[in-house]
């Protein structure tokens, strides 16, 4: 064989690869979602199935479900897979995303050192916040515009209190916003004995809980939905719609919706699938 003949066939080798690579690339999303999906475990145990399914890379940012929605903003992501309606619903009415579809959901409680020094045990989450803004003790906010912040500070609201990183300032009770995920916040709320919110699925899978036991739960207020929306390419051409969109179909699917329910640690489930097809 000639030199000119090896050369032409390295070429055609290495355009192969090439495009085998940049296939393999395009078989691929980035999701943006939240600290409690990925801490959980959840997603160690969903996107294998779903990739197995579909042959689709799901690549997950986690981070507060506030941030999540800028990079679906900014088209830094293909699909969002967040926990907070109302933000979600503002998004897909300002043009960024495609239909929001329910997912699945569990709930928030309330947290604190076993001993519960403030008084907070209960079903009520607001009666628990009114006691701990007369307790000395400390409450930890993930201050960090997630969803479950959000949900906190509806809560403080509703508690008659519009600014708790202001208004509780001063007061007995050391309120401290750490600007971070569910479970640094856990951590930090396990290594000083104090109260925290937290979704029950990453509070399930939280290995350094200390003197931390669940005080405030069965809220109606509690209830904790998640979904799931594409972003629009009509704002962002260059997202990956169509793969956006197999794993939104996949994710309220009864595989999908199966594989949710099948999450559990410890003989209990996490999160518990109530799609509407």
């Amino acid at each position: 064989m000639g030199f000119a003949m090896k050369s032409v066939l390295a070429f055609l080798f290495a355009a192969a690869l090439s495009a085998s690579g940049h296939a393999q690339e395009q078989r691929s999303i980035v999701m943006a979602s939240t600290t409690s999906t990925e801490q959980s475990g959840l997603f160690a145990h969903l996107l294998p199935a779903f990739k197995k399914a579909s042959g689709i890379e799901v690549r997950v940012v986690a981070q507060g479900t506030g941030q999540a929605l800028d990079m679906g903003r900014r088209g830094d992501a293909d699909v969002v897979f967040v926990h907070d309606q109302v933000a979600e619903e503002k998004f897909v009415a300002d043009g960024f995303g495609l239909a929001r579809r329910a997912v699945m959901f569990n709930d928030f409680v309330l947290v604190g050192p076993a001993a519960d020094p403030a008084g907070v045990r209960g079903k009520d989450v607001v009666a628990g916040l009114n006691k701990l803004t007369a307790a000395k003790t400390v409450f930890v906010s993930r201050g960090d515009k997630s969803g479950t912040h959000a949900a906190e500070l509806r809560f403080w609201k509703t508690a008659g209190i519009d600014d708790p990183a202001a208004k509780l300032d001063g007061r007995l009770l050391d309120y401290r916003a750490c600007g971070c995920g569910m479970g640094p916040a856990l951590n930090i709320a396990s290594s000083v004995d104090g109260y925290v919110l937290t979704d029950r699925g990453t509070w399930l899978s939280f290995k350094n809980r200390g003197n931390l036991a669940v005080l405030v739960e069965g809220d109606k207020r509690l209830f904790n939905q998640y979904g799931v929306i594409v972003v629009n390419p009509a704002k962002h051409p260059h997202t990956k719609t169509a793969l956006a969109q197999a794993f939104s179909d996949w994710v309220v699917s009864p595989d999908g919706q199966a594989s949710i329910a099948a999450y559990k640690i410890g003989g209990e489930q996490l999160f518990f699938p109530n799609a509407k097809n």
